[in-house]
């Protein structure tokens, strides 16, 4: 039997399968599968090691008690659409209507596809920044559209103004914007936003923001795109709880966006999960309704593990480029001799007892060597776990 097809031969094109047709095993799988078997401190996911705040626990505890089981509204649950838009206007000012403007997704990466699928059709492009998200390249080979990029290039991972210019045109459908970023930790200044809206108005593009990390900023502000001047109308904004709230597996994501945008979403994204994540629903809407203490905080409590991994990294003898926002800290291996830092990924574990990721796995193909010796360390773990594998990245020195 032959098994084939246009996602098939689009995925075979973007190197997400292997020759003979089965699933390539992703430098990430393989760096995670390296920490269990070594027992090495694993930096390379951006999941937390510790659970979110207990209330958020108790109230999906009870909601599975009383009963709150079954499918919710395919747009959400109103406690949380409503908790949503409150949201929106107690941080960004931003007026969203709960019934109209806002649907609830499967995690972020749903909504992600969902509103690239429903927005863009065989041969339109679709301008991404570079490094990206793994996702955003396999969403678009399976839309069929020809993936763009724009380089960020350290120290500062902040795109040149000529650079976006020259990505946009008359061709592109969706300028996808991820800010914070993973995975270099950059957070996008407003001149950068505000030239993105420009482009987006002059070529007739639609704007998809990925936010995900928009609470987790520590040295300047998030400011979400679909707040500037002449924004609102065509960007679709995409958020989750999982890190603002540091329970990844729950997957609750959100979509605000005009009406007409969301109708566009929602009738991609009813054919996918339908609808998800009944008790964690309600959950995630207090969780959205709590003191802006507990958002300060979170952001505070991450700067300082920040810190202290990049003060471990530089005395190791990396060269360390500061992180704005995220889980994510990139470091230059160079400085130790390492110019493939993919064999030092895979030699991590034995030298250090820590396990990375390369930034090369985070390029196309053709890019990859720009970045040969760049390394992605997450350090969304706990300050004592972060404390072992400073002292242990030590040894690198000696």
């Amino acid at each position: 039997m032959i098994i084939d097809g246009p996602w098939l031969a689009a995925a075979r094109g973007a190197g997400l399968l292997a020759a003979d047709g089965s699933v390539a095993t992703t430098i990430f799988a393989e760096m995670s599968a390296l920490a269990v078997r070594t027992g090495a401190i694993n930096l390379s996911q951006g999941f937390p090691d510790e659970d979110g705040p207990g209330e958020l626990l108790e109230i999906a505890r009870q909601a599975i008690a009383d009963g709150v089981n079954q499918y919710p509204p395919v747009l959400g649950m109103p406690v949380l659409r409503e908790a949503i838009a409150r949201h929106q206007k107690h941080f960004y000012g931003l007026d969203v209507d709960p019934d109209r403007e806002v649907l609830v997704t499967a995690g972020a990466t749903e909504a992600i596809a969902a509103a690239l699928l429903a927005l863009v059709s065989a041969g339109d492009e679709v301008v991404t920044f570079e490094p990206f998200y793994d996702a955003y390249g396999a969403i678009i080979a399976l839309a069929g559209a020809r993936h763009v990029t724009v380089p960020l290039r350290a120290p500062s991972f902040e795109p040149s103004l000529e650079d976006l210019r020259a990505a946009v045109s008359d061709r592109t459908r969706v300028i996808l914007v991820n800010t914070p970023h993973n995975p270099t930790g950059a957070v996008f200044s407003r001149e950068v936003l505000a030239e993105i809206v420009a482009l987006a108005e002059r070529h007739d593009a639609i704007i998809v923001t990925d936010e995900v990390y928009e609470h987790l900023v520590f040295d300047r502000p998030h400011t979400p795109i679909a707040t500037l001047p002449g924004a609102w109308d065509r960007t679709v904004t995409i958020s989750s709880g999982g890190k603002t709230f540091s329970l990844t597996g729950w997957k609750i994501g959100w979509v605000t966006a005009p009406a007409a945008l969301i109708t566009a979403v929602l009738a991609v994204k009813q054919f996918l999960t339908f609808a998800g994540g009944a008790p964690f629903q309600p959950a995630i809407a207090h969780g959205l309704e709590m003191p802006d203490a507990y958002f300060s905080g979170l952001a505070a409590t991450l700067r300082a593990k920040k810190d202290l991994l990049s003060a471990g990294l530089a005395d190791a003898g990396f060269e360390v480029f500061d992180s704005h926002g995220s889980y994510y800290l990139v470091a230059d291996a160079a400085p130790l001799g390492y110019a493939d830092a993919v064999e030092l990924c895979r030699e991590l574990p034995r030298l250090a007892g820590v396990v990375a990721v390369p930034l090369a796995a985070f390029y196309t193909p053709e890019h990859r060597a720009d970045v040969a010796s760049l390394v992605r360390f997450a350090f969304c773990k706990r300050t004592e776990v972060l404390g072992r594998a400073a002292n242990q990245l030590a040894a690198l020195a000696r």
